[in-house]
């Protein structure tokens, strides 16, 4: 049977069908769609695969490795910048290794169409010495998780399985197979402990098995070598094959490249047989690095690193096809009636008004700063209200603005929205109290995790509650309600707080426009089939 899906729904459907426990993951673009596919479809809904939303992508990791240590088969997603903060919890799974099959798919960005930086996952996963799959379509996509988590498993490893955005956010058929039942290998005696006596010795086990993963590479179906007339020889990692094959159709002289770490006798093998290669690769240059060690610097390598293919950005069928020497295609002008839009907060949006509140008395101070944070409101920093000074990652603002206090900064203030405040922005504000620092906290609470599409926030209904816990004043937790009929209340309260000399939480809550919309047409649809 075919499926139209996208490359996050192919993973998600391939989990399920490997025999998937449960998925742990923090929404991040462009890997939420995993999570939400399991979410809603009804064999996971009748299997009880666990699918609800994680804190953070560290949680998300730990999670899922104790249902791999019982015997269970545990998916992680999360984006390319989820993985800095999954590292700790992910290398070090590497030196227990794991039971039951552990993926975990990191859905990198190139461009940055919404991200902060491009790293590329496949560093991490060479640096905690672990296996890599990378799908080229949809197809692979969902065939790879059953393969994936059989290598998992027959290599006592976690697996990453890396994507980027044109995959995940593309569809194509799918030829689906029959589910497996739910894969469950039961306890097993050992014991995961990294003391450092016994983390020694598993390190030396993961040593040992580098040998069995590039052989795993060599022999993978999803690595295949294609020959053809001509001295150019092409390394194509996941994606990128299609772009090669758009150019070149049959006459591609080509290995492809979906399973790491790299197959290096093949690759010896084209050089040998070729005068130059082009390494063609989606992300930044992983792959042409270790291809330069391989064959020397005098072989003649091409890629991003030697200028044939721009060092940022996304691959394009054009800028690849100019690479293999082929001339650029025409395009259409763009036209004089398509004007440039930047992104804004929704019209009615809460955010606006807090905004417009911090705007108003802020300009009353000669200098102030407004660090800020991962979300829809970062959009603050752009016209109309030009108010934030800072956004750096999930979690800064509450402990770059304790940072300015520290320096005796005034008026220090940050604002985080309600997701990211759980994410990791309750440790910074621990610190604020324990320092007594002058700083004002604006936890905006839209009642979501607003900028991925409406996802449960963790903490709906806690952030009094847990502010207090950490230490701040009660009375210095103000909650308002963010609308222009409320505006004079909002800026007094923001006055008192800055005037507060020291740990003060200001939480504007009113729920995000676009979920309250999505409720009200739910219930109207329900109310007529009533």
């Amino acid at each position: 049977m075919k499926r139209l899906l996208l490359g996050d729904e192919a993973i998600a459907l391939g989990a399920i069908h490997a025999g998937l426990g449960g998925v742990y993951a923090y929404p991040g673009t462009p890997s939420t769609e995993i999570t939400e596919f399991i979410q809603n479809d009804p064999l996971a809904t009748e299997r009880g695969i666990h699918s609800r939303w994680c804190t953070n992508e560290k949680t998300a990791m730990e999670a899922a490795l104790g249902m791999s240590y019982v015997g269970r088969r545990a998916l992680v997603c999360m984006k390319h910048v989820g993985m800095n903060v999954a590292a700790d919890a992910f290398v070090n799974s590497a030196i227990t290794g794991v039971h039951g099959g552990l993926v975990v798919v990191a859905a990198d960005d190139p461009s940055m169409h919404s991200s902060q930086n491009e790293q590329d996952s496949r560093f991490y996963a060479g640096f905690a010495m672990v296996p890599t799959f990378e799908p080229s379509n949809q197809q692979e996509a969902y065939d790879m998780m059953k393969s994936a988590f059989e290598l998992s498993e027959q290599l006592r490893e976690p697996v990453v399985l890396r994507i980027v955005t044109r995959l995940a956010h593309s569809r194509a058929a799918v030829e689906v197979k029959d589910a497996l039942d739910v894969c469950n290998l039961g306890i097993c005696q050992e014991r995961w402990v990294l003391l450092p006596g016994i983390a020694r010795a598993r390190y030396a086990a993961l040593i040992e098995k580098q040998d069995e993963m590039l052989a795993a590479a060599e022999a993978s179906v999803y690595n295949k070598r294609e020959t053809a007339a001509g001295k150019l020889g092409i390394i194509a990692c996941g994606i990128a094959y299609n772009y090669v094959k758009e150019a070149l159709g049959e006459n591609a002289n080509v290995l492809k490249v979906s399973q790491y770490p790299l197959p290096e006798a093949s690759i010896k093998q084209l050089a040998k047989e070729c005068d130059s290669v082009i390494v063609v690769e989606d992300g930044q240059p992983y792959a042409e690095q270790q291809v330069k060690a391989l064959l020397g610097a005098d072989y003649d390598l091409q890629g991003r690193l030697a200028g044939q293919l721009p060092r940022t950005g996304e691959l394009t069928p054009d800028n690849v096809a100019k690479a293999l020497g082929l001339p650029a295609k025409a395009t259409l002008p763009v036209s004089s009636i398509v004007a440039p839009r930047p992104p804004q907060l929704c019209q009615g949006c809460g955010h606006r008004d807090v905004y417009a509140a911090l705007n108003e008395v802020l300009a009353t101070y000669p200098d102030y700063r407004v660090f800020g944070d991962i979300g829809c409101y970062t959009l603050g920093a752009l016209p109309p209200f030009k108010a934030l000074a800072s956004c750096v990652d999930m979690g800064a603002s509450i402990t770059m603005a304790k940072g300015a206090a520290d320096a005796g900064f005034y008026p220090s203030v940050a604002i985080i929205g309600d997701s990211t405040f759980t994410h990791s922005g309750m440790t910074g504000l621990l610190d604020a109290v324990n320092d007594n620092s002058n700083i004002t906290v604006v936890i905006s609470d839209n009642l979501t995790t607003g900028m991925t599409g409406g996802q449960d926030s963790a903490g709906t209904s806690k952030f009094e509650a847990i502010c207090v816990a950490l230490g701040v004043a009660p009375e210095h937790v103000r909650v308002v309600v963010p609308l222009p009929k409320n505006m004079e209340e909002i800026t007094r309260v923001i006055k008192e707080e800055l005037d507060y000399p020291g740990v003060s939480v200001i939480i504007p809550r009113r729920e995000c426009i676009q979920t309250l919309a999505r409720k009200a047409r739910a219930n109207a649809a329900k109310a007529a089939k009533a």
